[in-house]
């Protein structure tokens, strides 16, 4: 074979090894770094649904107290460098014997190894000795191939393999529903349902068995926004007042008064809708600041996970910021997270007197260990790909119980959590409920642009919210 002259070219193009062109000690390797979706790929593709590997509550009770990767994983990619790199294209495998000797898990970055031991001439058969070698320098796999290595060059483009994205195919939403199907629905106050995609969302969840709703706004446009979504307003409870702001300040006296234990915002501004609510003379205002919590679950990551606050708190001061971990606690408790893992965002991982959200991330660690904060696990600042990716972090050196694995992600401020949901609903394919909580009652904030599935799942979490209420008052 023509030697390569052109480094791009080495990028693009792949050529084998023939049998005559090996020798004893040659060698060739791969990195990879382990993540879910390798686990959760691997799982779909050959039916070992085993839950020492995708079930992280099971796999902690497990000699190896967590998720670990399949055996066969590392196999496959000894497989991947026989196959593309030593001997290469046109090789096939005779045997492959493996002894597993460590476990991988996520995060974990192996070095895949593969050295020619020996050549049979009379065969044209290679033997190679292989190895997974993990990050800090134990070997993880270890055995031997035996190949038949190929006769004739081969030269051809590298291949782009497509994405493969996992899709939990709407399932959040079905599980959040059972999850609250036991619960008796409440009353709600839905202000200013006016157009058809808000009337629809608070007829959905009352048929979901989520709200009562009573649907306070000018009566003339609700039934014409019902004939515009053909929803049927039979039974619905329906308060006329005159516009948004009136109904806003009557959503306000209802909840005031315990006549309704949840708000829902309809086709009306957040500010607006907020500045009813907020004034000490609602009644409504508790010792701690409100704060807003987007409940996420995206394709990308394996649980769901908040990202707050990213719609009420414009830039929020350090005191500020300490009530917004806390509403995104008692949150997390209230879905089932008994101990929160919650990431305190900056665009760096390191303290700096010249960015205040590094500042503010430190203190608030500081003050968990003081007593201040309770019921979560915190830890900052870190930047996002450290919060949620486990091989970012380890390339970065930082150990700690959150990095990689955050339920809870707080932003610095508003702009750039809204920025981050909203990529994510949209570019990453997240599915999101909004909530409001640091008031008497959960307000359910919704974008006017968001989908169905998005304003029943919030009604869903302030149904859990508004029963824990009753016992437990913010």
């Amino acid at each position: 074979m023509t030697p390569l002259s052109d480094p791009l070219e080495s990028l693009q193009m792949v050529r084998n090894r023939t049998f005559d062109e090996l020798a004893i000690g040659d060698t060739a390797s791969l990195q990879r770094t382990l993540t879910t979706q390798d686990i959760e790929l691997f799982a779909i593709m050959s039916g070992d649904v085993n839950p020492q590997h995708i079930d992280p509550e099971f796999a902690s009770g497990t000699v190896y107290q967590g998720v670990i990767a399949h055996g066969m994983w590392g196999g496959a990619l000894i497989s991947a460098v026989l196959g593309t790199r030593l001997p290469g294209s046109g090789t096939v495998y005779r045997s492959q014997t493996l002894r597993f000797l460590r476990p991988v898990r996520v995060g974990d970055t192996l070095d895949i190894r593969v050295t020619v031991t020996a050549l049979d001439p009379a065969l044209r058969e290679a033997t190679l000795a292989c190895a997974c070698i993990d990050q800090h320098g134990n070997t993880a796999i270890e055995g031997e191939a035996r190949v038949l290595a190929p006769d004739q060059p081969i030269e051809h483009p590298r291949a782009t393999l497509p994405e493969v994205r996992l899709s939990s195919n709407g399932d959040g939403l079905q599980r959040l529903l059972r999850a609250v199907a036991a619960l008796e629905p409440v009353r709600a106050a839905v202000v200013h349902p006016t157009d058809a995609l808000s009337l629809a969302g608070a007829m959905d969840a009352r048929a979901a068995g989520l709200i009562l709703p009573v649907l306070i706004g000018p009566r003339a446009r609700i039934e014409a926004a019902a004939a515009e979504a053909g929803v049927d307003l039979a039974g619905a409870e329906i308060e006329d007042v005159p516009h948004s702001h009136a109904a806003a300040a009557r959503a306000a006296q209802l909840a005031a008064s315990g006549q309704v234990e949840v708000v829902v915002k309809g086709s009306l501004h957040t500010d607006e809708l907020m500045g009813a609510l907020l004034p000490s003379a609602a009644g409504l205002r508790t010792k701690r600041r409100v704060s807003h919590c987007f409940l996420m679950q995206t394709p990308a990551y394996p649980r769901p996970f908040i990202i707050t606050d990213a719609a009420i708190n414009i830039a929020p001061s350090l005191e500020d910021k300490a009530d917004i971990v806390r509403n995104a606690i008692d949150l997390a408790h209230v879905i089932g997270v008994a101990q929160p893992r919650v990431a305190i965002l900056a665009a760096v991982e390191t303290v700096s007197a010249s960015m205040p959200a590094t500042l503010d991330a430190a203190a608030l660690c500081k003050m968990a260990d003081r007593g201040q904060i309770a019921g979560g696990v915190l830890d900052g600042p870190l930047a996002f790909d450290n919060a949620v990716s486990a091989a970012a972090a380890r390339v970065k050196g930082i150990a700690s119980d959150v990095a990689g694995q955050a339920d809870v992600l707080v932003v610095p401020d508003l702009e750039s959590g809204n920025m981050l949901a909203k990529q994510l609903e949209y570019m990453g394919d997240a599915a999101s409920a909004g909530i409001v909580l640091g008031a008497k009652v959960p307000i359910v904030l919704t974008s006017r642009a968001d989908p169905r599935e998005s304003r029943i799942a919030s009604c869903a979490i302030a149904l859990l919210l508004a029963h824990r209420y009753r016992t437990s008052p913010p």
